[in-house]
C-alpha cells in the first residue's frame, strides 16, 4: 500500500495503537453499515431514488475495503509482502473513487436536466432523431445516464486493471525473476522492501483520487455555482472535494520527506488517504441519512398541520375564504401578499391541500422553479401542471364537458367529436411518455404499481407504436415517425401505423395535422385517466416539496422585512 518506510517488530505491531487501530475499524464499520441499511430501508423515498444509491453503495463498499486494509496495516503491514500491498492499492481505491465518481456527477446530470421543467418546452437539444443503422455511438447515445457513466466507469476500470497489470508485470521490484532491467531494489530485505513500497509504479492509483479531488469536483461546483439545491447533494460535493484535497499531497509528502519517518512508526502514509475516505463516507452515507430524518421530521410538521387544521375545521372555528392576493388558502383574517410569496402568519392553513392546489392554479410558476431547481422535483409539478392543461383544454374548467366520446342515443360519434377525442387521447399519450413512461421518461413521476399498470395498460401500446418497436425512443421527438417505417405501408387503415411526422405543432396548426396516431383508442380512456396518478402525486408534492418550499419562501420572506426595515431607519 505504499505504506511502510521501515520494519517493525512483532511486540509493536500489538501494543496499544494496534489495538486502537482494530478497535476504530470494527467501530466505524459497524456504524457505516448501519447507516446504508438505513437508506436502503429508505431507498423508496424521492431524495434517495434520485442519487442513484447503488453506485454510492459500490463505491463505499471498495474505498472501506482499502480503508480497512490500511487502518490495520500498522499490525500486518511488515509481514505483507509489497505485490500484495500494490494489488490492494490499485484495484480497491482506484476502483472506488471511479464509482464514487460516477455516483457523485449525477448532481451536475440532474440539475441541468431538471432546468428544462422550468422552460416552456421539454426537449433536449442533444437528443438526435433514431436512424435506419446506428453506430456504436448512436447506441450509446440511447442509453440513460446511469448505464452511460456506468458504461465510462467501467471502461475506466479495465484500464486501470491493465495498467496496474502492466506495471506489475514490467517491474522487478515486486518479482526479481522477471521485469525490466534497472527497476530492481537492492540492499537487506528490510531495505529492499522500504524501496518497494515507493515508485512510479504506484503513482496511477492515487492519481484518479488527486484527479477527482482537485479538477473534477471543483469543475461540477463551477458549473452548479448558482446552485442550491435542498436534498444536501451541494454540501457534500462540497464536503468530498474539501476532504480530498489533502489525500495524495500528504501521502508523498509522507513517502519522500525523511522527516515523516517519525510520524510513519505509528501513522502510516496511506492513512492520509485514509482520512479522506472516512470523510467522504461521512457525507455520502451520514449526510443524506442526517436529510431524510430532517425529511421526515418536516413530512410530520406537515401531516400534524392538515390534521390540526381539519380539527378546527370540523368544529367551524376556521374560516374558508381564499385569499386571491397570496398563493396558498388563507383561513380567518386574510393578509395580501405579493405573488409568489407565502404569508407566515398562517402556520396551521399553509400547508393544505387547499393551499398547494390554490398554488397550482393561481401562481405555480415560483413552486416550479422552486421544484426544478432546488429540489430537483419538477416533473412532478410539470406533471401537474400538463394533467391540469389537458383537462381545461379538452373538457373544460371545473368537470365541464366539452366534447363526447359517444353521440347521443347510442349512434356514432361525429367526425368532429372524433377529432376532439383523438386530439385528447394525443395529448394523454404525450404526458404519459413524458412523465409515466419507463421507456420515453427522462425523469419518472413516482406512482404506486396499480396506477402505473393502470395507465400503461391504456397507453403503452399506443406508445410502442409511436416510438416503434424496433428501435429506442427519442425523447426529443417522441411522436416523428420513426425513420425505419418511412417507406412502408402506411395507409390510414391501418390500426398499427403511425403517421404525419409533420412539423411542430403550433396554434395555428389544425387538429386533424397534429393527430399522430390512428390505432383504436382503448375503452378504458376518459377524462378521469390520470385522476388516481395525480391526487398520488399531489399528496406526494404536499408532503416532501411543499413544506420545503413553504419553509423557503417564510425565510426569504423574513429577509426582505428585514432589509426593508432597515433601509426604513
Amino acid at each position: 500500500m505504499g505504506a511502510r518506510l521501515e520494519v517493525r517488530d512483532a511486540g509493536r505491531t500489538v501494543d496499544g495503537l494496534g489495538v486502537f487501530y482494530i478497535c476504530l475499524s470494527v467501530i466505524w464499520t459497524l456504524i457505516l453499515l448501519g447507516g446504508m441499511a438505513f437508506l436502503y430501508a429508505k431507498r423508496d423515498m424521492p431524495i434517495l431514488r434520485i442519487r442513484g444509491l447503488p453506485l454510492s453503495f459500490g463505491a463505499v463498499i471498495l474505498l472501506h475495503l482499502y480503508w480497512l486494509a490500511v487502518q490495520t496495516g500498522y499490525i500486518y503491514g511488515a509481514y505483507m509482502a509489497p505485490s500484495i500491498e500494490f494489488w490492494i492499492m490499485g484495484i480497491w481505491l482506484p476502483f472506488g473513487i471511479a464509482l464514487f465518481h460516477a455516483s457523485n456527477s449525477r448532481f451536475l446530470y440532474v440539475a441541468e436536466m431538471q432546468k428544462r421543467f422550468i422552460r416552456s418546452d421539454q426537449i433536449d437539444p442533444h437528443r438526435r432523431p433514431s436512424s435506419r443503422k446506428k453506430t456504436l455511438m448512436d447506441k450509446y447515445r440511447t442509453l440513460d445516464y446511469t448505464t452511460k457513466m456506468l458504461a465510462l466507469v467501467c471502461s475506466g476500470m479495465a484500464f486501470q486493471l491493465f495498467l496496474t497489470l502492466f506495471m506489475f508485470v514490467v517491474s522487478r521490484k515486486f518479482h526479481p525473476e522477471f521485469g525490466i532491467p534497472g527497476t530492481e531494489v537492492y540492499g537487506t530485505p528490510e531495505e529492499q522492501k522500504a524501496a518497494a513500497v515507493k515508485g512510479w509504479e504506484w503513482w496511477p492509483s492515487v492519481f484518479w483520487q488527486c484527479f477527482w479531488a482537485w479538477i473534477v469536483a471543483p469543475f461540477i461546483l463551477w458549473r452548479a455555482r448558482g446552485l442550491h439545491d435542498s436534498l444536501g447533494w451541494r454540501t457534500q460535493t462540497i464536503g468530498c472535494c474539501v476532504a480530498g484535497l489533502h489525500a495524495t499531497p500528504m501521502w508523498l509528502v509522507a513517502l519522500y520527506v525523511p522527516e515523516m519517518a517519525a510520524v510513519n512508526q505509528y501513522f502510516i502514509p496511506p492513512q492520509w488517504i485514509a482520512i479522506s475516505i472516512m470523510l467522504l463516507e461521512i457525507f455520502t452515507i451520514f449526510l443524506p441519512v442526517w436529510e431524510v430524518l430532517k425529511h421526515q421530521s418536516l413530512r410530520q410538521e406537515t401531516l400534524e398541520s392538515i390534521a390540526r387544521w381539519e380539527a378546527r375545521n370540523k368544529s367551524g372555528q376556521a374560516g374558508g375564504s381564499i385569499e386571491t392576493g397570496s398563493t396558498y388558502s388563507s383561513w380567518g383574517k386574510p393578509r395580501k401578499s405579493k405573488a409568489g410569496s407565502v404569508d407566515s402568519s398562517s402556520n396551521n392553513s399553509v400547508l393544505t391541500m387547499d393551499a398547494l392546489e390554490h398554488t397550482l392554479d393561481k401562481n405555480p410558476e415560483p413552486l416550479q422553479q422552486f421544484s426544478a431547481l432546488k429540489d430537483f422535483s419538477g416533473e412532478n409539478i410539470a406533471f401537474l401542471r400538463r394533467v391540469a392543461e389537458w383537462k381545461t383544454k379538452y373538457y373544460g374548467s371545473k368537470g365541464e364537458r366539452k366534447m363526447s366520446t359517444i353521440g347521443e342515443k347510442g349512434l356514432p360519434p361525429s367526425p368532429t367529436v372524433e377529432v376532439d377525442n383523438r386530439a385528447s387521447f394525443e395529448d394523454a399519450l404525450r404526458i404519459y411518455i413524458d412523465f409515466i413512461s419507463s421507456r420515453g421518461a427522462e425523469f419518472q413521476i413516482n406512482l404506486s404499481s396499480p396506477d402505473f399498470k393502470k395507465l400503461a395498460g391504456v397507453f403503452e401500446h399506443a406508445a410502442r407504436i409511436v416510438y416503434g418497436d424496433e428501435r429506442t425512443p427519442d425523447p426529443a421527438t417522441p411522436f416523428e415517425t420513426p425513420e425505419w417505417r418511412i417507406g412502408s405501408d402506411t395507409g390510414a387503415n391501418d390500426s398499427q401505423t403511425a403517421i404525419n411526422a409533420a412539423s411542430p405543432r403550433s396554434e395555428e396548426t389544425a387538429v386533424m395535422e397534429n393527430v399522430r396516431y390512428w390505432g383504436e383508442i382503448p375503452d378504458e380512456f376518459d377524462e378521469d385517466i390520470f385522476e388516481d396518478a395525480e391526487m398520488s402525486i399531489k399528496y406526494l408534492v404536499l408532503t416532501n416539496t411543499w413544506p420545503k418550499y413553504v419553509k423557503a419562501r417564510r425565510s426569504m420572506d423574513s429577509l426582505d422585512s428585514f432589509v426593508s426595515g432597515g433601509a426604513a431607519a
